[in-house]
């Protein structure tokens, strides 16, 4: 027995010893503190190495992403050399537009609204706006010029640019084109000066704003009196709009010419 418990006393002190070894081995030097905070102090942000120009290019690569968006908005339907190109297009039922960028083209009253016109028998797809012969018209949104172009009897001199906002707009009764087909514009840039040509009865510009070659009513999303956009964003309805490009007074002067007429006839055979 007592060789036995001097045997497990010196297995107890080796135990004891190597733990303390492996403790000693294993615990950290006192100048750790120190070694650590220069290491942290040493250490730079990641972003300290990411040079400026190659936030720049990293911009563009992200720009050239958006591209076919954009060569989707002017690669369809663009050789044509009329105001309405679409042709056969199909017109969804509802769209929101962004308008929001927008830029007021000449800062003239209106001077004739949008709608029929009795006087004429014919629609007005646009508004006019005031001016004086040599004005500057400017581009309503940013955007591409589709079209610099005369027409005797209707338009005159006119230009048509297509936006990144899917609309067009149309200026008439141009004197001076300042910008060519192809060219990239953004909204406020000038584009024309003011005039008097083609059908018209005295200095004006004729504004036009058409969705997939459906002209809608300016006043629905522009409030002409302060310059500005009724909202950023203008909700498009299909129906609602081609209902604005009916001649609604035509058929009613024709249903009441013709019930006249019936009147007439009726009278006079019973004469």
């Amino acid at each position: 027995m007592q060789f036995l418990s001097k045997t497990l006393t010196a297995i107890t002190c080796a135990v004891l010893l190597c733990s303390a070894s492996a403790f000693a081995q294993y615990k950290l030097p006192q100048s750790h503190d120190k070694q650590h905070s220069e290491l942290l102090a040493s250490q730079k942000p990641m972003a300290a190495d990411i040079k400026v120009s190659n936030v720049l290019r990293y911009m563009s690569e992200l720009q050239k992403t958006a591209l076919p968006d954009e060569e989707e908005v002017f690669g369809d339907y663009w050789a044509s050399s009329g105001v309405n190109p679409y042709a056969g297009v199909t017109i969804p039922e509802t769209k929101d537009i962004d308008v929001s960028g927008y830029v007021h083209p000449i800062s003239g009253r209106v001077t004739s609204a949008f709608g029929y016109r009795p006087r004429f028998g014919r629609i007005h797809r646009g508004i006019d706006l005031s001016l004086k012969i040599g004005d500057t018209v400017r581009v309503a949104f940013d955007g591409k010029i589709r079209l610099t172009k005369f027409e005797r009897r209707g338009y005159g001199y006119y230009v048509v640019v297509r936006h990144t906002n899917g609309m067009e707009t149309v200026y008439g009764h141009l004197s001076k084109f300042l910008v060519k087909p192809n060219q990239i514009v953004k909204a406020g840039d000038p584009i024309a000066l003011g005039g008097n040509t083609g059908r018209s009865t005295g200095p004006h510009l004729h504004f036009e704003t058409r969705y997939l070659g459906l002209a809608i009513n300016p006043t629905e999303l522009i409030d002409f009196e302060n310059g500005v956009t009724i909202k950023d964003t203008y909700s498009f309805n299909k129906q609602q709009v081609e209902k604005s490009n009916v001649r609604k007074t035509a058929k009613k002067r024709y249903a009441s010419r013709r019930k006249s007429t019936a009147s007439r006839r009726k009278t006079a055979s019973k004469k």
